[in-house]
């Protein structure tokens, strides 16, 4: 596999209320995957921390920096987004951070394999 440059990483670190990562996992596969793969947000990884009980971890990939803010702004901008999962998944979100970083294969191929089977 060649290690090329392949876009931008944006890793969303979201650290949730206590108790809520169960609900917040069932929310995100049933409601927000479905809807972000419909506005063709590249979803690379998901899912819980394997070493705290209220952190949960989303990867995206985007083109570059000027992708992911158009993308950012009509998805969160959508009324789909609005009048739909956001209040749910809001409310079990104490705060959030996000990195964004260049990618290559390499890197994304081991984000991927966190969602393996």
């Amino acid at each position: 596999m060649k290690n090329e440059k392949t876009g931008i990483l944006d890793i969303l670190i979201l650290n949730l209320k206590a108790g809520s990562r169960a609900e917040f996992h069932q929310l995100y596969q049933e409601l927000s995957l479905p809807m972000l793969k419909r506005w063709k947000v590249e979803v690379i990884a998901f899912g819980p921390s394997i070493h705290e009980d209220d952190t949960y971890l989303v990867v995206r990939r985007y083109k570059d920096l000027s992708d992911r803010q158009q993308s950012q702004d009509e998805y969160y901008g959508s009324d789909e987004w609005k009048l739909g999962p956001r209040e749910q998944i809001m409310s079990l979100i104490e705060r959030f951070t996000t990195v964004v970083m260049p990618a290559n294969d390499d890197l994304i191929e081991g984000f991927r394999f966190l969602n393996e089977k």
